[in-house]
């Protein structure tokens, strides 16, 4: 019984990152905190994925699944899909995401379980990630900037939370699972457990090896996409909170919604 209530799921998604997979899992099978599952779920890679996890299958703690139903073939959404699924198959109390192309410290999930350990009323916890840029690791900036109108939001691979958090987060992402198609889980999770659950924490710690592809949460990437996607964040939080968030008169806002009708003019 006492192994049971321990029991840490780690849920890893993977699609088209075979070079990666090995290093995912292997951190995982690796942490000083034994007691875990690993959840793996391919979302229909065509590349040689499949033959990479093969190794894994007689691994005990390791299961791994493949997704058989049609794909969205909305980034954002599928990644949710794919969460979402392995959750429902998770037996942890405590529940750690992580994208197949980053990697976790070995005393990752340890720390973070004696966080929720000595703090039973904390739900949600994300730690800081170090970013990976052309193999070389970089302390992220975890700095908000003075502009932003968020806290600090670090990437699904840094997020962890116990499994009511998430229950409570599925009844009440029905209304706008399909909606915001291009804000990523990992925002939205922490946006609803800072501004609705008010349940937000951060440890001061790089714990997670993040995969960047140069793009960060800043005005300097001033593409269509990343513009658009920055608008449908603000909209995002204005549905959630019964639009009972004002933030229009905020800098940050107002940049943004400048910035986006620019852009759009030109794509």
């Amino acid at each position: 019984m006492k192994n049971k209530k321990n029991l840490v799921s780690i849920l890893i998604i993977n699609y088209n990152n075979w070079q990666y997979i090995d290093r995912a899992i292997k951190s995982c099978l690796r942490q000083s905190y034994k007691n875990i599952e690993i959840l793996f779920f391919d979302d229909k890679s065509t590349d040689t994925s499949i033959n990479v996890i093969k190794k894994y299958r007689k691994n005990s703690k390791f299961r791994s699944f493949r997704n058989l139903n049609k794909k969205k073939n909305i980034p954002a959404l599928d990644a949710a899909n794919a969460y979402f699924f392995l959750f429902k198959k998770s037996r942890g109390k405590i529940i750690f995401l992580l994208d197949s192309d980053d990697y976790f410290k070995p005393e990752k999930v340890q720390d973070i379980v004696t966080l929720f350990n000595n703090h039973k009323d904390v739900r949600f916890i994300q730690n800081l990630p170090l970013e990976v840029i052309d193999k070389k690791k970089i302390k992220k900036n975890n700095l908000n900037s003075k502009l932003s109108f968020w806290p600090y939001l670090a990437p699904e691979s840094c997020i962890s939370f116990r499994k009511e958090f998430m229950v409570d987060y599925l009844k009440f992402n029905k209304k706008y699972k399909y909606n915001f198609k291009k804000v990523w889980l990992g925002f939205r999770m922490g946006v609803y457990s800072y501004f609705v659950k008010k349940n937000f924490n951060t440890i001061n710690k790089h714990l997670t090896y993040y995969e960047s592809l140069g793009e960060s949460w800043n005005y300097s990437k001033l593409n269509y996409n990343w513009i658009s996607r920055r608008k449908q964040s603000f909209d995002y939080l204005y549905q959630i909170s019964n639009k009972n968030i004002k933030y229009k008169l905020n800098l940050d806002y107002m940049i943004t919604y400048i910035l986006y009708h620019i852009v759009k003019t030109f794509h």
